[in-house]
């Protein structure tokens, strides 16, 4: 029913279009990304001339910098799904989020000590746990559980354009510009976002004032708890009738640290675990990319911060083109298949890339080779994007429908998706570090090799 003695909010019906919440999300996360990616190309040319690090100290001060930025992200994800499963709107904490980025933004623009940059990418890591977090749980509620591989392989391409974007822009802008070119883009980015994130009006509070769209409300009620129970009972059914639901049935009482966390139950589920763990090695996988392509180019080829960014290009126009129809796949054939073939994939690629640091072609064939093998890679990548978080929510989706007040009236979907960015995030802590200290100790092509069959093994399972 409509909330009686009050005016709908200004341009109700186009704020609570399903596409503009989608669209502001993925806006959202492409922000996230572009101002992350932005600075990667850049990182270890500013340590070297605006911080005067020294030469040999440039990797693993890249890859803690890396690290810092996803171990915030883990720490505050699960904060983050806590507050938005028990607040009645979403948008509130998605705009703390920006906050963070903003700050993080002007600091990194006149920042002069490492101290400084390291404070930078933790701020940096919390407002990506806020954006994934509650953003995954917005597309949740819109678009619910059926067409979510299809709705996220298509976020993940559009979020790609900011991957495939900011590396080569900052480092075009930070040749031609320096800093204060970086910095102007990276404001105009957080502007429109600001924007979007300040308009949108969720499902739920649109549903206060158009009681005719039930058809368009919270998709987790319809979806996942009332396509069941509308069908008339007929002579036909049995007296007790089969419960589809009852493996995922909560039936013992739960302690005090289940109440206070309650996605923690769905870990009874080994699929859900296994589903985390890709999240894990994917994340793990995009780090090795975004740690080593700059420093290796530059060792390489003597690339400059503009070329090395380009480079980029070719691992994330795969992904732009293949991540719709990845995310298809995953909701036609289900996430087991798409995973086993991508991991599977990715394995003979990562091999490869050592090729081109044992210089079997000279000068710029040598360029076009890595930059062959890397689009390989890209495609690979494109595969496994969307299964994990398909998974986890099928998992939990099930509970919630099993167990409709166990969760709560806004269900768990903010918890999962901390979670998720828990191990996502953990992902990419540990991937620079790992990456780092083994390109240093048993070169680039060695590196790729123990990545690869950790690629391998994950596929098996």
């Amino acid at each position: 029913m409509a909330n009686k003695g009050s005016s709908p909010p200004w341009a109700l019906h186009w704020r609570s279009n399903t596409f503009f919440i989608l669209a502001t999300v993925a806006v959202g996360l492409f922000t996230d990304l572009f101002l992350y990616g932005l600075v990667v190309p850049v990182l270890p040319f500013m340590l070297r001339e605006r911080l005067a690090i020294p030469e040999e100290e440039i990797q693993s001060y890249v890859a803690g910098l890396l690290a810092a930025y996803a171990g915030a992200s883990v720490l505050f994800a699960l904060a983050a799904g806590w507050v938005a499963d028990r607040t009645n709107a979403r948008q509130a904490p998605f705009l703390s989020g920006l906050a963070a980025l903003l700050v993080a933004t002007v600091m990194l623009a006149f920042g002069q000590s490492i101290a400084l940059i390291i404070v930078v990418r933790v701020l940096q890591g919390i407002s990506a746990a806020v954006v994934w977090t509650i953003g995954l749980a917005m597309v949740q509620d819109t678009v619910g559980p059926g067409n979510l591989g299809k709705v996220i392989g298509s976020i993940f391409s559009f979020i790609s354009m900011g991957e495939l974007m900011a590396p080569v822009l900052g480092g075009v802008l930070y040749e031609k510009t320096g800093y204060a070119g970086i910095f102007g883009v990276a404001s105009g980015i957080l502007g429109l976002d600001f924007l979007m994130r300040l308009l949108i009006i969720e499902k739920r509070t649109a549903a206060k004032y158009l009681p005719q769209q039930n058809g368009e409300t919270n998709r987790r009620e319809r979806g996942a708890r009332d396509e069941e129970g509308d069908r008339t009972a007929s002579e036909a059914d049995p007296l007790l009738p089969r419960n589809d639901g009852d493996p995922y049935k909560i039936r013992d009482e739960p302690g005090k640290l289940v109440r206070a966390l309650p996605i923690l139950v769905c870990f009874r589920n080994p699929r859900l675990i296994v589903g985390l763990a890709l999240a894990f090695v994917q994340a793990s996988l995009v780090a090795v990319f975004d740690t080593t392509i700059p420093t290796e180019a530059e060792e390489l080829f003597r690339f400059s911060s503009l070329k090395a960014g380009l480079l980029f290009i070719t691992t994330n126009v795969p992904y732009l083109v293949l991540g719709p129809v990845a995310g298809w796949a995953v909701d036609r054939y289900g996430t087991k298949p798409a995973a086993v073939i991508g991991f599977a994939y990715l394995v003979p690629t990562l091999v490869l890339l050592r090729l081109p640091s044992d210089r079997l072609l000279d000068g710029s064939r040598n360029v076009i080779l890595y930059s062959a093998i890397l689009a390989l890679n890209g495609v690979g990548l494109a595969i496994i994007g969307s299964p994990s978080v398909v998974e986890v929510s099928d998992v939990v989706q099930k509970y919630d429908k099993a167990n409709p007040e166990f969760f709560g009236k806004n269900g768990p979907y903010a918890q999962l998706y901390g979670f998720n960015s828990v191990f996502f995030n953990l992902g990419l802590t540990i991937g620079p570090l790992v990456a780092g200290a083994l390109r240093d100790s048993i070169g680039y092509g060695n590196m790729n090799l123990t990545f690869a069959v950790n690629a391998k093994i994950k596929g098996y399972v």
